[in-house]
């Protein structure tokens, strides 16, 4: 039930969620409601970048494997992020996703100057 006052609704979730939200937000000093708002950040990306929850998994996984790879060899050099980051996109989905996005973010840009 929504509280018209704070904007926060309750909503019941499954107990081994909650504690695993509660424990990771203990030491980040966060509340266990914002630690779930947080962890489900991730989907919303994965929704509005049009990739499904594989190739998000796989894009991350690719990612995780590069980034490790490359700390190992080079940890700071811009190398190293540049490797990080083509690995992240070997199949060119998360690229063009991310060009749409910022294509449209682009155009929402120069629409509101030419309004302003």
């Amino acid at each position: 039930m929504a509280s018209p006052s704070t904007g926060f609704s309750s909503v019941k979730l499954p107990a081994a969620l909650v504690q695993q939200a509660r424990e990771a937000a203990q030491p980040l000093r966060r509340p266990v409601a914002g630690q779930v708002e947080y962890r489900a950040m991730p989907g919303r990306i994965v929704e509005h970048s049009g990739l499904t929850a594989q190739e998000a998994q796989a894009a991350i996984e690719g990612y995780e494997a590069a980034a490790k790879e490359v700390r190992q060899k080079a940890p700071d050099s811009l190398e190293a992020i540049k490797m990080r980051v083509l690995a992240a996109s070997t199949n060119g989905v998360l690229q063009a996703n991310i060009r749409a996005v910022v294509e449209g973010n682009c155009q929402q840009a120069a629409a509101q100057r030419a309004v302003a």
